[in-house]
């Protein structure tokens, strides 16, 4: 006999190695073939006892609908059976017969669909019994009806609905119908059981089946495990070196970029607050330009006749032009692109000096109130940084307050205590308090507001960095910022920045406001005219081109007194309103003043710039500032014309 070789050996120990994985596999494949015939039959059974249940609920409810259908039938013919009696109408009388005659042969149809219901057949029996002496009864009260007698016919009726059939039929048909509803709960319990039951046999199969599987997967990976270990772990390693190179480069990228974004970002915003001062920025310039174009035409009808009053109008329209570069110089300021220059900055005086931007920032509907708690309050930092800030928390509060509330700023001296607020330091500050009356927030979201990219706006509306961009430059300035806030109360903010020692830095003065200018008294044959405007100078340019060019104008700077005013002068024949109004705007106002005045007729002035559909005011002329004396006569003119406009296509421009 030869020697066994080392080669023989493994040979014979990999050939029974692969034998063994081969019968297991065929027991496998063999195992999952029988889960798979059981979990088929199983299926197959569940699936035939759920169409059956189907079809024993469908019976079921087909004999309590055509109960209930039978009872309906029969109380029609009996109600048809009254009016007939009643009326003695033979129509009525044909209709009582032909419902009786079908409730017959609903009783018929039940008969036959419940004809494997052994239970239900003597109550068909009893229920046919009672029809059938039910109607008899109704035949001699038809009868009587037929021959005239109808007193006789309406004795039987109203007897007849006491009579025991009656009784009988309704009765049999209810307890028809309720042991059809539980022979259909008793069906859909069995049903449901041998659901589950086919339910839990399959999962069993199924996880015996998924089991099986698991097994091939391992037998298969034992079978066809690698010597590949050592190459998929050499190529994860490369793809997590070149992983993290990728990693390192753009850290370094994006550190790069946020340094230049950074920069950058309160640039944006200060232009996204431009953004939203472009429409009322066109209004105040269009305001200014009325002021200035009519007081130079009023001046310039004026010079020869009565120079005072001509330079009473010069100077209206030279104060007209300088607020108008004051509000420009002031803009251009705020949108620049420089570095920080900290300076020192009287806190009041720059609330006061962004008086115009705030107002044209928020609207008219926003009632700004500003308060000096004390004066000299300066600090120390970059004017427009502070300003951005203080406009960033009147943004926040015009949304929290849905575009019409009133915003309070306050300014003052506080002394706090270590850690009185936040984190601060013990010391002298000057505390700007800015609050709205607003929905207020909960405790939960005022203690994120100032974290980045945290906000309550709907999406596109906020950045989420205005506040926390707000607390950064105040903890820079070495300050803290207070929070108070309740649902339904409204939120105040107050930023707390250290008290400087330095010189007061100048104040900046906001620009004068030009009283309103009376005019002469017009004729009492002239036409009177209310002039609602909130801008006094535009006020009083309106009125005196009205004046110059015949008409009887009354002045009125609230539209809430408009009404009052109407009352105490009867004969105004004319409305010319401005649009945007703090308290109420224009076509608000003439909405509610047209059914009370509708003989008054209307023109609408607006100082904004572009296209204007006059469908949004009423059908009412539209004049546009700013406008000339005879632009201002032909728009009188064409408004006094139709007295109540349906639609105005022309936009009187001049």
């Amino acid at each position: 006999m030869s020697p066994v070789t080392h080669d023989q050996v493994e040979t014979a120990a990999h050939g029974g190695g692969a034998r063994w994985r081969i019968a297991m596999l065929v027991v496998m494949g063999l195992l999952g073939a029988a889960v798979l015939v059981a979990l088929i039959v199983t299926l197959g059974n569940a699936n035939r006892q759920r169409d059956q249940a189907l079809e024993l609920q469908a019976h079921s409810y087909d004999v309590m609908i055509l109960a209930r259908t039978l009872s309906g039938t029969i109380a029609r013919s009996e109600a048809s059976l009254g009016r007939y009696v009643i009326s003695g109408d033979r129509q009525l009388g044909q209709l009582y017969f032909d419902e009786w005659l079908l409730a017959g042969t609903q009783i018929d149809r039940l008969d036959q669909i419940t004809n494997d219901n052994v239970e239900q057949q003597p109550r068909i029996d009893r229920l046919r019994a009672a029809y059938d002496a039910r109607g008899r009864e109704l035949s001699l009260t038809a009868l009587n009806t037929s021959y005239g007698k109808n007193g006789q016919a309406l004795a039987r009726y109203y007897q007849a609905r006491k009579a025991p059939t009656l009784i009988e039929i309704n009765t049999t048909l209810d307890t028809l119908i309720a042991r059809e509803r539980a022979l259909l709960d008793q069906r859909t319990a069995i049903a449901m059981g041998s659901v589950e039951r086919s339910s839990w046999v399959a999962g069993v199969l199924a996880v015996f089946g998924v089991l099986i599987v698991l097994g091939a997967i391992l037998l298969g990976w034992f079978t066809i495990r690698a010597v590949g270990d050592r190459a998929v772990a050499q190529a994860d390693a490369d793809l997590e070196r070149e992983r993290a190179e990728t990693l390192t480069a753009a850290v370094a990228t994006a550190t790069a970029e946020l340094r230049v974004q950074e920069a950058k970002l309160r640039q944006i915003q200060k232009m996204e607050a431009v953004g939203q001062l472009t429409g009322g920025i066109a209004h105040d310039f269009n305001n200014m330009l009325a002021v200035v174009l009519g007081g130079l035409e009023l001046a310039k009808r004026s010079v020869a006749s009565d120079p005072s009053t001509a330079r009473r109008h010069i100077e209206s329209a030279t104060e007209g032009a300088n607020r108008a570069a004051a509000l420009t110089r002031r803009l251009l300021a705020f949108s620049r692109e420089d570095s920080l220059k900290p300076e020192t900055i009287d806190v009041a005086a720059l609330v006061a000096g962004m008086s115009d931007l705030l107002d044209r920032t928020l609207g008219d509907a926003i009632t700004i109130v500003a308060h000096e708690r004390d004066t000299g309050c300066c600090i120390r930092g970059d004017r427009v940084q502070l300003e951005n800030a203080i406009l960033n928390l009147a943004v926040n509060a015009r949304d929290a307050m849905n575009g019409r509330g009133t915003l309070t700023i306050v300014t003052g001296a506080a002394v706090l205590a270590a850690n009185e607020v936040g984190q601060c330091a013990a010391g002298d500050y000057v505390a700007i308090s800015v609050a709205d009356d607003g929905c207020g927030m909960t405790a939960d979201i005022a203690e994120r507001v100032f974290e980045p990219f945290f906000t309550t706006k709907e999406v596109g509306k906020g950045t989420g960095l205005g506040l926390s961009q707000i607390f950064a430059l105040v903890q820079q300035l070495g300050g803290q910022v207070g929070l108070v806030s309740a649902p339904g109360s409204g939120t105040a903010i107050t930023l707390y920045l250290p008290r400087t020692a330095d010189a007061a830095a100048s104040p900046i003065a906001p620009a004068p406001i030009a009283a309103v200018v009376p005019a002469p008294a017009a004729s009492p044959e002239a036409l009177q005219v209310l002039v609602v405007e909130d801008d006094p100078r535009v006020l009083a340019a309106t009125t005196g081109a009205l004046e110059e060019i015949g008409y009887d104008a009354i002045a009125c700077d609230d539209p809430l007194a408009a009404p009052a005013m109407l009352a105490a002068h009867p004969a105004i024949g004319l409305i010319i309103s401005d649009v945007l109004m703090p308290r109420q705007t224009g076509p608000e106002m003439i909405a509610a003043l047209s059914p009370l005045y509708p003989q008054v007729a209307v023109l609408f002035v607006t100082g904004f710039a572009g296209e204007v559909n006059a469908s949004q005011f009423g059908g009412h002329e539209v004049l546009r500032k700013p406008f000339t004396l005879n632009g201002l006569e032909r728009a009188v003119a064409t408004a006094l014309a139709a007295a109540r406009p349906i639609a105005s296509d022309r936009i009187a421009a001049e």
